[in-house]
């Protein structure tokens, strides 16, 4: 699909923003309906998608059903969850798996099934065996599917290498009054030549994954910024919920290995926990032991190396067959060996790291914002599906369950861009004479800082006190980085900065109005649950006055 403008403007049906799973199955079924432009931060392949190691939920086995996939879902959520989104998600699981299945997925199979059974694995928060999985490459397996049907499609487009700056109005473009406020584009940066865009759609989408290099220690890949969150919010969207980021209880703790994750599916397969006194102590937190929900077994985490001073946990296959351990898990049993440990032999060092942002921009069932012509899908997207806590493994089936609703809501999306509709402010795209940009030194500086501060005091456990504080010490960080981003040339690390800086901030002023103890959110100061889950809600004027609101989710239409 070639620009008719040259290499700074772009036109098409409708814009997406990222290429996990969730935006490259909504390319693939929107393309039925018009041209898409794919625009992704990386390398198309490099998302949190592709490091989704677990799986993918859904009730396909005889030995399970729906009812218990929702309560399962819900239970985890403590209170938050939309009872109706989860269940048409639920229900629309083997529909969803049959569609990744026509796309060439193989997801992996009982031994002497004859092919036709599913391996199904258990996870934390599962009641019954449900997750669908790839060996433990489930994301990979998905992604590269995906994307080798996006690229053979005509009607797609992706560019690589091209991050989001900020979202584009019909205001900026010149449409008339009626669609002032509409969100019609988006000014994107070549990461390598750091030129700036327009890409301009009937519809914008949002799937730009989560936030987890806010913290110190995350499984996310470099590229999870929060960008997508932070287009959304400047624009004037609503987000939901931020408070309630989900630490992954089991990253492997080794001063070489980065962001790197053990699935949740090892203790599913019987792994235990134990600490440096080769103690089960999950035993004591919870009934279901090790297969607790990730909320439960990170606090748990977080108490024990508190209490004892160490580092970190083990994780304990010693009493597992190692043929089992290496033919389930061959990749984690491959890269433990890179850094010298017998996964099945020696317990596995581990401490808990951020992992998924539960909370995001607010969306009703058809993936619409509170901003006409801007939809949120996977990560990005606060649906109402994961509530306090995302149950194991269900991203992966809420991000394709969310592309194929967005792409319904594209056949009733009236046309506003063509090709003689518009008047972009070209000041949009121009470099203005800035300075070169800080030192390399200052913006390390400042993005390690921010990521301390999220780490010692925004944690697994917050209290108001630290929260507080880490507010006040975010704040003149942010204030620093936007006085930089004005006056400096456009490039990606200050751009990332920003982005992270912001959510930093987002997230402590929603964990301060919190005055409970729910799901993701431990806070001594409230350790009891308030008689009535409500949502966090916040918006750009409110978190300029350092407020929030409580109320309960919305819908939003065009």
């Amino acid at each position: 699909m070639p620009s008719p403008f040259g290499n700074d403007i772009f036109i098409s049906r409708c814009l997406v923003i990222g290429s996990g799973i969730a935006g490259l199955q909504f390319a693939l079924l929107a393309a039925e309906q018009g041209t898409v432009n794919v625009v992704t931060k990386k390398e198309s392949r490099e998302s949190n998608t592709n490091y989704a190691q677990g799986g993918i939920a859904a009730a396909v086995s005889p030995m399970d059903d729906f009812s218990h996939h929702i309560n399962d879902t819900l239970t985890a959520g403590d209170g938050l969850c939309n009872d109706e989104v989860v269940s048409k998600m639920v229900a629309s699981g083997p529909r969803l798996i049959d569609r990744l299945l026509s796309y060439g997925v193989r997801f992996s199979k009982e031994e002497g099934s004859d092919g036709d059974e599913f391996a199904l694995g258990r996870e934390g928060g599962h009641s019954r065996r449900r997750v669908l999985h790839c060996q433990d490459l489930t994301g990979r397996e998905i992604e590269r599917r995906l994307l080798e049907a996006c690229l053979a499609n005509q009607n797609i487009r992706v560019d690589e290498n091209h991050m989001g700056l900020d979202l584009l109005t019909g205001s900026k473009v010149g449409l008339s009054d009626e669609y002032a406020e509409r969100i019609v584009g988006c000014v994107v940066l070549d990461r390598q030549t750091h030129r700036r865009r327009a890409f301009l759609a009937d519809a914008v989408v949002l799937a730009t994954g989560g936030c987890g290099k806010v913290y110190s220690y995350t499984s996310n890949p470099d590229i999870a910024t929060g960008d997508g969150l932070a287009m959304a919010f400047r624009a004037g969207a609503q987000l939901r919920n931020l408070e309630f980021v989900q630490f992954h209880p089991t990253c492997l703790y080794h001063p070489k290995a980065k962001s790197f994750l053990i699935s949740e599916a090892v203790r599913g397969e019987g792994a235990v926990l134990i600490n440096d006194r080769q103690e089960k102590f999950m035993e004591r937190y919870h009934p279901l032991k090790d297969l607790a929900p990730r909320d439960v077994v990170a606090r748990s985490i977080d108490r024990e190396l508190k209490i004892s001073g160490d580092p970190c946990v083990f994780l304990d296959l010693r009493h597992l067959r190692r043929e089992r351990v290496e033919k389930r898990f061959p990749n984690l049993v491959k890269q433990c060996a890179r850094f010298g440990l017998d996964m099945a032999g020696k317990p596995v060092p581990v401490v808990p790291a951020a992992h998924y942002m539960c909370g995001g921009v607010s969306v009703d069932l058809a993936a619409r914002t509170s901003l006409p012509g801007l939809y949120a899908i996977g990560e990005v997207a606060c649906s109402g599906v994961h509530g306090a806590n995302r149950l194991a493994s269900n991203s992966l089936l809420e991000a394709v369950f969310f592309a194929d609703r967005a792409s319904a809501a594209m056949e009733e999306l009236e046309p506003v861009i063509s090709a003689d509709s518009f008047q972009l402010d070209l000041s949009v795209l121009g470099a203005e004479s800035k300075a070169s940009g800080p030192q390399i030194m200052v913006l390390e500086h400042d993005w390690d800082s921010v990521r301390r501060i999220m780490w010692d005091y925004v944690g697994i456990v917050r209290d108001r006190d630290r929260l507080e504080i880490a507010l006040g010490r975010l704040r003149q960080i942010r204030d620093t980085v936007e006085v930089l981003f004005r006056k400096s040339v456009v490039n990606p690390d200050i751009v990332e900065l920003r982005n992270i800086s912001l959510l930093a901030e987002l997230i402590v002023l929603c964990a301060r109005d919190r005055r409970e103890s729910r799901g993701l959110h431990f806070t001594p100061d409230f350790p009891g649950k308030l008689s009535q889950a409500v949502d966090t809600i916040i918006r750009r004027n409110q978190a300029l006055a350092g407020e929030t609101a409580h109320e309960p989710g919305q819908e939003f239409h065009e």
